[in-house]
């Protein structure tokens, strides 16, 4: 079934795509970085003498608590605008990397990540996607939201990799985490390119201004499609936190190492190649899910792709394992990455409108960062407990195929309001 997608752009704005490639770049350095942090698990857990759980803990944290600040960061950029939102967002990371560099306790890496964390809530998807669909024309927007979240995928592809390299060629991993660093202060000087203030006031008086965030939220939940997408983009944390932070170590540990050609890798850095894998292929993936979002509905589109992952999940659990099963994993896996993203974001969107988009995106994410937290920290829990990763790939297979079940009754449609409340831009 064909939809339109929302109508968000207020005017006629030619600069969009100085905001997408912006954006492209806010995430491209703030999740690929963040993405590397588990190139660091075995080497910053052997040198702080703590176990797997602690370093897992810490970025698990960070996890959560970029989700439980997202509400309030989404509030911000609503109110005052994303530009000034995610430039401040960008400081407190970069601050957070700084005290990650210099750890020596594992007191200082749980504050270092709870500052990457926080950082974070406010220089990731829902406030750079907020100024994309509010920027970009309707007959763009899929387009465009897809290629920045793309981004994202970019920054798995290119910095996780780089940070592999680093750290074998430093064979130190605090030179590596400066340099990871100095890359991530870019973050404070891009969203000069993300100002969408103009198109916030003019969706404010279009719609009367009547809606306060408090009654956005009541509506909102008192929605059961809302909720879903809520507890179903808890799979997706858990899927992106589990594979992002244990994979390079499971791949290590299992002794996994490729030579084909001339060229060898070792396991450390096939692991860090493989999360490299994921986010090249998830470019792909982000720009054709979300477009095919512009012509299905999105809810099913969902459906599909976490059902889709648990298949993916179960051939490589069943599969004999080695370099070739390790790198198809991660292109299957990473066509299917991030893919959630554009589509929960621009549903949400679609369903309730652009006034309080970021706010409402925020408590979605939050959800999607409860399921970080477990991914990440069970990951590494379980693995102190058993000493494997079994359980946590079985677990991953079983809640793929939930959220599936989870997103195929949400009703794609706008809400129903009161006409002062409705009235958007034609």
């Amino acid at each position: 079934m064909g939809l339109r997608p929302p109508q968000f752009s207020l005017m006629n704005n030619r600069s969009y795509w100085t905001a997408v490639w912006c954006g492209f770049l806010v995430l491209t350095i703030g999740l690929g970085v963040r993405q590397s942090f588990g190139i660091f698990l075995k080497p910053v857990s052997a040198e702080l003498h703590v176990g797997r759980e602690l370093f897992s803990f810490g970025t698990a944290l960070s996890m959560l608590l970029m989700g439980v600040f997202a509400p309030f960061s989404g509030r911000l950029a609503d109110r005052f605008g994303s530009a000034p939102t995610i430039a401040g967002g960008a400081a407190v990371y970069v601050l957070g990397m700084v005290v990650t560099a210099t750890m020596h306790s594992g007191v200082m890496l749980v504050v270092g990540n709870v500052l990457v964390g926080i950082g974070l809530s406010a220089a990731t998807f829902g406030p750079v996607l907020g100024v994309i669909l509010r920027l970009a024309p309707p007959a763009k927007q899929a387009l465009a939201v897809g290629i920045c979240s793309a981004g994202g995928s970019f920054g798995q592809f290119f910095i996780v990799p780089l940070a592999s390299v680093l750290q074998n060629y430093f064979g130190d991993w605090r030179p590596t985490m400066w340099a990871l660093t100095v890359l991530a202060v870019l973050m404070i000087l891009l969203p000069i390119g993300l100002n969408d203030s103009k198109q916030i006031a003019a969706a404010r008086k279009a719609s009367g201004g009547r809606q306060t965030s408090r009654e956005a939220l009541a509506e909102a939940f008192g929605q059961r499609s809302y909720v879903l997408l809520v507890v179903g983009y808890f799979v997706c944390g858990f899927h992106v936190a589990f594979v992002g932070g244990h994979l390079p170590a499971y791949i290590s540990d299992k002794g996994v190492g490729l030579a084909l050609f001339g060229l060898k890798l070792s396991p450390a850095e096939l692991g860090g190649w493989s999360i490299g894998m994921v986010g090249l292929f998830n470019i792909a993936g982000s720009i054709i899910w979300s477009s095919l979002g512009a012509r299905f509905q999105r809810k099913n589109l969902l459906a599909t792709l976490y059902l889709l992952r648990s298949l993916v999940f179960l051939s490589f659990v069943l599969a004999p394992l080695s370099a070739f099963s390790v790198l198809a994993f991660a292109g299957a896996l990473g066509f299917l990455w991030l893919g959630t993203v554009p589509l929960t974001t621009s549903l949400v969107g679609y369903i309730f409108g652009p006034v309080h988009l970021t706010m409402l995106n925020g408590f979605v994410f939050l959800g999607h960062q409860v399921g970080s937290f477990f991914g990440g920290w069970g990951g590494g829990k379980l693995f102190d407990l058993t000493g494997n990763y079994d359980a946590m790939w079985w677990i991953s297979i079983a809640l793929g195929v939930i959220s599936a079940l989870l997103h195929w009754p949400i009703v794609e449609k706008p809400v129903a309001r009161p006409t002062a409340l409705a009235a958007q831009p034609a």
